[in-house]
């Protein structure tokens, strides 16, 4: 019987959960939350970073976890730069026409265009995995508008 692929969550101390997308996911047994810099992230050997670099996550990956850096853009870029751990990891990245229903105003980011909500990029990743995505858009305010956008998910 094969184990459960889990996925990492590292989300900044001060993202504010009241606008996080990934709120109300803590208790699931296929993702992991960690809080920088508080928490002490666990070895990620064999894990990929979800990037905006790097060749497109496939089936090809389905065995295989996904970090998620989450915050802000500027606070994600802080873990980032701030955490050796993952520069290591192989970076996969996600295709360019999917269309974010997260409604932001982006001072902070050079790309604001390709930007998902973080629990969008990680249904999309699970998906284009071949990986089980079910329930994650749950408690996603905008999901219905967000599969919509994106029909031929």
């Amino acid at each position: 019987m094969q184990s459960e692929v889990v996925d990492i969550i590292i989300r900044h101390r001060r993202e504010n959960l009241k606008k996080c997308s990934l709120r109300g996911l803590e208790s699931r047994s296929d993702l992991r939350f960690f809080t920088y810099p508080r928490d002490q992230v666990p070895d990620l050997t064999g894990f990929l970073l979800l990037s905006f670099e790097g060749k497109p996550l496939s089936t090809e990956d389905r065995d295989r976890g996904i970090v998620v850096v989450d915050g802000t853009w500027k606070l994600a870029q802080a873990i980032y730069k701030n955490t050796p751990s993952l520069h290591q990891l192989e970076k996969r990245s996600l295709p360019l026409h999917f269309i974010t229903a997260y409604p932001r105003r982006q001072d902070d980011c050079d790309d604001p265009d390709r930007g998902l909500a973080s629990v969008e990029a990680l249904f999309i990743a699970r998906t284009l995995q071949g990986r089980d995505s079910s329930g994650l858009l749950d408690h996603y305010h905008w999901k219905e508008k967000f599969l919509t956008l994106n029909a031929g998910l």
